[in-house]
């Protein structure tokens, strides 16, 4: 399992936390985060399907990817294309179980604020594995240093548009709850 919690030293009381599992099944697993009674009482399930092509704001905030899987087949691998039902039809599959827990209990704006990370969250998701199937090809077959390696050309390419970010390297050992002595960390 991989967790990330993200807080905000301007909003104390804020988490997100995204715990992630990955199962190779289409998606049928009850109950894969072992939550009590209480939390799947309480629980939304939303299933996204990378194959989908409905957008929202979200989609178009972050971008959407031009290629259409219902259309894409892997020359290397020869998987595809993601018609209707693929879930059911194709093999291997995996799916990625993902719990978003959203926090922020401020009167006013709170639930708002909520509601638009867990769409915001979503649409990511929801890009970040379509374009996970769609770049295949580049991916496929590598070894586990090749893919870091690519990673960092990947983070060093996007720090010189954006200019000097945390690289996730950088990022190793940060105080989320301490911005002042993060600051000089990344300096």
């Amino acid at each position: 399992m991989r967790q990330i919690n993200l807080q905000c030293p301007y909003f104390e009381r804020f988490n997100l936390s995204i715990e992630t599992i990955h199962k190779a099944d289409n998606g049928n697993s009850e109950n894969v985060h072992g939550l009590s009674k209480e939390q799947l009482a309480t629980r939304e399930v939303v299933i996204i399907d990378i194959a989908s092509t409905v957008t929202d704001y979200w989609s178009y905030a972050i971008g959407t990817s031009p290629v259409d899987l219902s259309k894409f087949k892997s020359s290397r691998t020869n998987r595809g294309p993601l018609l209707e039902g693929w879930q059911d039809l194709c093999e291997p599959v995996m799916t990625a179980y993902k719990l978003v827990t959203v926090d922020a209990p401020y009167w006013g704006f709170g639930y708002r604020l909520e509601q638009a990370l867990l769409s915001a969250e979503r649409a990511l998701f929801l890009e970040s594995h379509r374009n996970c199937f769609a770049w295949i090809d580049d991916w496929y077959g590598m070894t586990m240093e090749q893919i870091r390696e690519l990673e960092k050309q990947s983070d060093s390419s996007l720090n010189e548009k954006l200019g000097k970010v945390a690289s996730v390297d950088d990022t190793q050992g940060l105080d989320l709850n301490d911005s002042d002595k993060n600051m000089k960390q990344l300096s």
